[in-house]
């Protein structure tokens, strides 16, 4: 496992992070995990030098208004090794603060689910111009001095889904020790981008990097013609090694996060961090990738990662499955596409169902217009 420096801190932390957020689940309860496939998932990543676990408050939850079973697992199956053998990152719920004693509640509760006496990163989560204000209005500032005082968290930071614009004004509004954001070589310049990978670094912070896969969608089939015009560069290269080489060759990188969701997962990943993290990245791997970016940015129906965010829909619409089934029609001319919507969806779960009441695009961190996209589903396939 290869490792590198975690910012001003001199910690050594490992090149690949484990991302808690998509263990794999029972049935189709998506708050339900797998808790001996994915123990067995973390005890692997363990085994092999992983040193940084991410999770968070709603991670594997039905809904956003309540906590998730990622922390308490996750908790349970660390409390098995020593506490100073990895770090534990997770995050503040920052849209639940209404009060500057929300801020002491949440951490409280989040320390006692994960069972710990510490936080090692701690984050307010997903911080957009809507969450932003309110935060510092509340004292957030005051909330992170006085844990890292107590000893309750040892190093304050965020994750970010907004414009780079917002990024480096709260980059500069605080001695944060890291900031975490969406990047991958489809994603260079969305959100905080290279732009704000390099202001963030020359300002002494650790960067974490999340959907460095883009959930899951620059790991499996890519477009005919990127898949093609990256095999010709190299035969041997798979689209997950691609992807996570392109975000390892950048040295502002402190950690990748993997959301991985099988034991296989782990194990590829684990591979690729061990030996080719440090492999070379040349000119003509370069432009191979932004060849590829260029297909896939002219054949992408709608740019949603999977995240489930948006979900649980009241009305029960899947909203990320109707949207992967778009992007598979649109982008692979796959005539199947058509026959899963009307097959395999519920009339409950087809976009038609849609009452456009606007929560989903509340939560959506990748700010895509759910209810006009939905729309265009609609016409796609029920037409």
């Amino acid at each position: 496992m290869k490792y590198r420096t975690f910012g001003k801190t001199g910690l050594e932390v490992s090149a690949l992070g484990f991302g808690c957020m998509r263990f794999p689940i029972k049935g189709q309860d998506t708050s339900r995990i797998d808790e001996e496939h994915a123990a067995a998932m973390i005890r692997e990543a363990l085994d092999k030098g992983v040193n940084y676990f991410d999770t968070a408050w709603p991670y594997h939850t039905r809904d956003f208004s309540q906590g998730g079973n990622s922390e308490p697992f996750v908790g349970r199956v660390l409390n098995s090794v020593p506490r100073d053998s990895f770090f534990m990152a997770t995050k503040l719920p920052s849209w639940h603060i209404r009060t500057r004693e929300d801020m002491d509640k949440y951490l409280d509760e989040q320390l006692r689910r994960l069972d710990t006496d510490h936080i090692d990163f701690y984050m307010l989560h997903g911080l957009s111009r809507k969450l932003w204000g309110p935060l510092v209005k509340h004292g957030a500032f005051e909330f992170l001095d006085a844990a890292l005082q107590s000893g309750k968290i040892r190093f304050a930071g965020f994750s970010f889904h907004d414009d780079s614009a917002l990024f480096k004004e709260i980059v500069d509004a605080y001695d944060w020790t890291f900031g975490q954001i969406q990047y991958n070589y489809f994603d260079e310049d969305f959100q905080a981008g290279r732009e704000g990978l390099e202001y963030a670094a020359a300002r002494g912070l650790a960067v974490v990097v999340m959907e460095p896969l883009r959930g899951g969608s620059l790991a499996g089939r890519l477009p005919v013609e990127a898949e093609q015009g990256l095999r010709k560069h190299h035969p041997d290269r798979s689209n997950v090694e691609w992807a996570l080489r392109w975000v390892w060759k950048h040295p502002e990188v402190s950690v990748v996060l993997s959301g991985m969701s099988h034991l296989d997962h782990v194990k590829e990943n684990l591979a690729l961090a061990d030996g080719a993290s440090e492999a070379p990245w040349t000119a003509e791997d370069e432009a191979a990738i932004a060849e590829a970016r260029r297909i896939i940015t002219r054949l992408q129906k709608v740019s949603c990662t999977g995240c489930g965010y948006c979900m649980p829909c009241p009305e029960g619409v899947d909203i990320p499955g109707n949207f992967a089934l778009a992007n598979d029609h649109h982008m692979f001319q796959d005539p199947a596409a058509v026959n899963r919507y009307q097959m395999f969806m519920t009339d409950k779960e087809k976009a038609s169902n849609c009452t456009k009441c606007g929560r989903c695009e509340e939560q959506c961190p990748q700010q895509i217009p759910i209810r006009e996209q939905l729309k265009d589903v609609v016409k796609m396939f029920e037409s």
